[in-house]
């Protein structure tokens, strides 16, 4: 059942422009897949589905399918276009972006797998980043901001 619904979703996501958790429960309950938001929320948190703009007022969901270079590169770009500021307390990592961008962000700090980052969890515009320790906060934060201000390269 969950192979299947899972399978529904991601033919989904690729053949629509859906932008909420609820038009994909509307789409999902029209193929015959009758599901709660938790269950929609879970399942996109497994098939590592993000959004990306797909205009000024818009977004869609998107399914992020592999790890290489050039997929590296991505995750980098959708930091810096979404990124305004962090901020530290003791050892979360707090992470302001542009509105609506945060879930895009916070799965792209999760592929890139920066060492002491343990999870992230976003909301519309900030994430909050649980890191190991402290002191690997502030490492953690360096690294953010020079692939962030990383631009010219």
């Amino acid at each position: 059942m969950k192979t299947g619904r899972q399978n529904k979703i991601i033919e989904l996501v690729e053949q629509n422009e859906i932008e909420t958790q609820e038009e994909l429960g509307e789409l999902l309950k029209q193929a015959g897949y009758n599901v709660t938001q938790a269950t929609i929320s879970r399942d996109i948190r497994e098939l590592k589905l993000t959004k990306i703009a797909i205009d000024l007022d818009r977004q869609k969901y998107i399914v992020l399918k592999n790890r290489d270079t050039d997929m590296n590169e991505k995750y980098v770009r959708i930091l810096r276009e979404s990124f305004i500021s962090m901020a530290k307390a003791q050892n979360i990592m707090v992470v302001k972006t542009v509105s609506g961008m945060a879930m895009a962000a916070a799965a792209a700090l999760d592929e890139l797998q920066v060492d002491g980052v343990v999870g992230c969890i976003a909301g519309d515009d900030t994430i909050m980043c649980a890191i190991r320790t402290e002191k690997e906060t502030e490492v953690v934060m360096e690294k953010l901001h020079r692939l962030i201000d990383d631009k010219e390269k």
